[in-house]
């Protein structure tokens, strides 16, 4: 885990004359072993359970194309920033770069930082929650790590034959009930079409906390907003991982798989700020973003975003 020569080059753009006008690319440290804790940036190359999913692949460029979107953005953050590089799968071993990311995130959140995981298929999520699990192994009490997942989504696929982009959570809940720990999950933007009956069951019989994308509006954003907050703060921690695909195709087009509808970015960046300011987040991830599908950087901007505004936490 470093910060390597790529992913340094992406922090370049604008530098203005006024005083206090600095942006991200001109903030962000290389990560090292004695950093002050601050957030983290760690990509995850990777979009091997896209296509082992039979998605559009494209997915490993995600992690340069946010640091290039992010790197013009206005710095308004109060503490430090790092980029560690990136976790790259290129040998279509999903399994062991899954366990490369968890220990990148493992030592991250040791060294108290808040991990920010650049994906990257949605199978980041199953090594991103392993390293949180790491963390946390050797507790004597029992955690209770929750996860908020914002994606049309469930990725609760069955996993007995393969693993993929569709099944991380599904693993999940496995490493949750071997271990005798709670499974937490609350899944907001879920769209009905594109899930089947088998997979609303699954949810049901997992606990699943369910908001579906078309539940989520300007009246109801409150109650949802109260909802995410309670439950986060029922936790000793929380995960949040956002698939970039619960944003409308025309605010996210370069995808695996493009929203017919999806929640806008200004009914789902409220609900984000909750989940930041509830005091328990520890480590957020961003999927699906695809270069090679997105539009004048619509959809790499749009994830830029609300890495900024995860950012203005401290």
């Amino acid at each position: 885990m470093f910060a390597d020569r790529q992913s340094l080059d992406a922090w370049s753009g604008r530098v203005d004359p006024e005083q206090d006008s600095a942006r991200w690319h001109q903030r962000i440290q290389p990560w090292a072993a004695s950093a002050v804790p601050g957030l983290a940036l760690l990509g995850f190359a990777c979009d091997e359970g896209v296509r082992r999913n039979h998605g559009r692949t494209g997915a490993a460029a995600g992690p340069l194309a946010m640091r290039k979107a992010l790197a013009n953005l206005a710095w308004h953050r109060q503490g430090p920033a790092y980029d560690a590089g990136d976790v790259v799968c290129d040998d279509a071993d999903l399994e062991a770069a899954q366990q490369r990311l968890a220990d990148g995130v493992c030592r991250l959140l040791d060294d108290g930082h808040l991990p920010v995981v650049l994906g990257g298929g949605h199978e980041v999520a199953y090594g991103s929650w392993s390293g949180l699990a790491q963390h946390f192994a050797g507790r004597a009490d029992t955690p209770r790590i929750g996860i908020v997942n914002f994606d049309a989504h469930f990725d609760l696929r069955d996993f007995s034959q393969t693993r993929s982009s569709g099944t991380p959570f599904s693993q999940i809940a496995e490493q949750c009930a071997a271990r005798g720990w709670p499974f937490l999950y609350a899944c907001v933007g879920v769209s009905r079409a594109s899930n089947t009956q088998a997979l609303f069951n699954r949810a049901t019989e997992l606990d699943v906390l369910v908001r579906e994308d078309h539940q989520i509006r300007e009246a109801t954003l409150q109650v949802i907003g109260d909802e995410l907050h309670a439950f986060a703060r029922s936790c000793d921690a929380l995960y949040l991982t956002i698939d970039i695909d619960v944003l409308p195709a025309s605010e996210a087009p370069g995808v695996s798989a493009p929203a017919a509808r999806g929640v806008p970015m200004h009914l789902l960046e409220p609900l984000i700020e909750r989940l930041r300011d509830s005091g328990r987040l520890r480590l957020i991830d961003l999927a699906e973003l695809n270069p090679t599908f997105d539009i004048d950087s619509h959809t790499a901007k749009a994830a830029a975003r609300l890495i900024h505004t995860l950012a203005l936490g401290g």
